[in-house]
């Protein structure tokens, strides 16, 4: 399982000579049983990658990781298969694999100074641990959603008192009866909403919950803070009907729909915030002084973007154009053919959340500012030191 401290180690990782070999497997349904289009496409990559590391004459050759792609490329199957991230660099003894959700662009083979990680931005929301609780006054079970596979973890009863025969004198048992049902369902919820803060404790960043619709504000009222924070909805379901793939779909769907929304409310919130004069930053020189100065809260960037852009070795100043010497300290600079992975990597080592742009809509109207952009927490030209500091 990939997670967020991995691709922390990942952005931070540079090869001067430019070796790093990244590899992005994304499963396909195969035209005959014999699954070769896939193999055939990676040797493909392969040999391409390796004619341009001759042409380029990199003193760290790529080859032997090329050379053990090519390699697995055989034993990669598509139709329902989990797509593959391979991150790799024979000169610094680095080989890592990951499994990922098959929501990837397509198969793509990369070798540069830095790992390419745009594609990892595309399926941010999938790596997040996230648990879904389907619960009613009688059951409740705990699944586990990661990648496109849920795995159920949980399952408990509460058994809650049979009522007896007579309602008694003026119904005052049956009164008396279903109250202590009522009081039995609070503390099954209670519980429930306890295990909840427990798992997020351990680790989960995002809850589901399943239930029926009358009885959501009951399990809201009980749930922690904490859990509240990391709560993505709610939906409808039965804990003793519902599936693993009926829970995936819907989950799904769900995020999607959230997601598609906050892209285009950041987007054209970014846009009203730059022309006021506030916290919204556009085009990629204005975004790279957001990075360097921490102003940056959320980077937002388009599935299309790509620019050429330099990077001084020295003090690690990204600028938007190709000095031959860095603005900052006059240290010869390192150009991009493209400047995104140092984008990204300079994003996730400041922990600035990445938002990847892939909605038509809203591409186009970030395609006006170079295909980036960034909300800002503060404006460094108008915060004392002091709000900065907060």
């Amino acid at each position: 399982m990939i997670t967020r401290e991995n691709i922390r180690d990942l952005a931070n990782f540079e090869c001067p000579e430019g070796c790093a070999v990244s590899f992005y497997f994304q499963p396909r349904t195969p035209q005959n049983k014999s699954h070769r289009e896939e193999a055939i496409l990676v040797k493909d990559l392969v040999r391409e990658a390796m004619r341009e590391a001759e042409k380029s004459g990199r003193n760290g050759s790529p080859r032997a990781d090329l050379e053990r792609i090519a390699a697995l490329a055989e034993g990669l199957r598509g139709n329902h298969a989990r797509g593959r991230a391979i991150f790799a660099c024979a000169s610094k003894n680095l080989w890592q694999e990951f499994d990922l959700p098959p929501r990837l662009p397509e198969t793509r083979l990369f070798v540069n100074r830095r790992f390419h990680l745009k594609p990892l931005a595309a399926i941010g929301d999938a790596l997040s641990r996230t648990c879904v609780l389907v619960i009613d006054r009688t059951r409740a079970r705990i699944f586990e959603l990661w990648l496109d596979e849920v795995t159920e973890k949980e399952d408990f009863i509460n058994s809650l008192p049979r009522r007896g025969r007579s309602d008694g004198w003026g119904g005052y048992d049956a009164g008396h009866a279903e109250r202590h049902v009522g009081n039995e369902a609070m503390q099954f919820f209670k519980q429930m909403s306890d295990r909840l803060r427990e798992l997020q404790e351990a680790g989960y960043e995002r809850f589901w919950i399943g239930c029926r619709e009358e009885t959501w504000p009951e399990i809201e009222h009980h749930l922690h803070p904490y859990v509240q924070q990391r709560l993505a909805g709610h939906f409808s379901a039965d804990p003793a009907t519902v599936t693993g793939e009926e829970i995936r779909r819907q989950v799904d769907q769900l995020t999607e729909q959230q997601a598609a929304g906050r892209r285009r409310d950041l987007v054209r919130g970014v846009i009203a915030e730059s022309s006021r004069d506030a916290r919204g930053a556009l085009g990629l020189k204005r975004v790279l002084e957001a990075l360097e100065t921490r102003e940056a809260q959320i980077l937002l960037l388009s599935e299309k973007f790509s620019a050429a852009g330099a990077q001084c070795p020295n003090c690690g100043h990204l600028d938007a154009g190709v000095p031959a010497n860095c603005a900052l300290c006059g240290h010869p600079a390192s150009e991009f053919d493209d400047i995104s992975d140092a984008v990204l990597a300079r994003a996730v080592q400041n922990g600035i959340e990445v938002v990847y742009i892939k909605d038509e809509p809203e591409m186009a109207e970030l395609s006006r500012y170079d295909g980036i952009a960034a909300l800002l927490r503060f404006r460094a030209d108008q915060n004392t030191e002091m709000r900065k500091a907060g």
